[in-house]
């Protein structure tokens, strides 16, 4: 049997196939590809609040993809305006928190600590910046 391909879920969402797999792996409640379609719809809802991530979060971008470190409650309100269920919420939340801490990481002067009441959104710009 062959391992889950994720890589159109991961080029349309900017989250790495390996932080969609270790997420998949780790959740009691979804298969890879149903995290993978959940991703997929949550970013076409991303894209509308680029602007608005922009203004109000610290953020970093690498290769035309942007990172924000958001307040928890974010979330909420994304798991609302996409109807995100209480098994799904988590996994998808847990897959961007993970990719922007890398991302964070991985910038020369951002750090990746976030507080315990932060998450992780990640959005193509070049994709956000079209709208």
């Amino acid at each position: 049997m062959s391992p889950p391909d994720f890589s159109t879920a991961a080029s349309e969402t900017s989250i790495d196939e390996a932080v969609i797999e270790r997420v998949a792996d780790r959740s009691a409640a979804l298969t890879g590809e149903e995290l993978a379609d959940a991703l997929v719809v949550v970013h076409a809802e991303l894209i509308g609040r680029h602007s608005e991530y922009e203004r109000t979060a610290d953020y970093v971008t690498d290769d035309g993809v942007r990172a924000y470190r958001v307040e928890e409650s974010a979330w909420d309100d994304l798991a609302d305006a996409v109807d995100l269920g209480g098994e799904e919420l988590p996994a998808v939340r847990a897959a961007h928190t993970e990719q922007a801490r890398l991302m964070f990481s991985a910038a020369a002067d951002a750090g990746d600590d976030f507080r315990s009441d932060q998450a992780g959104v990640v959005v193509g710009i070049d994709t956000a910046e079209q709208f």
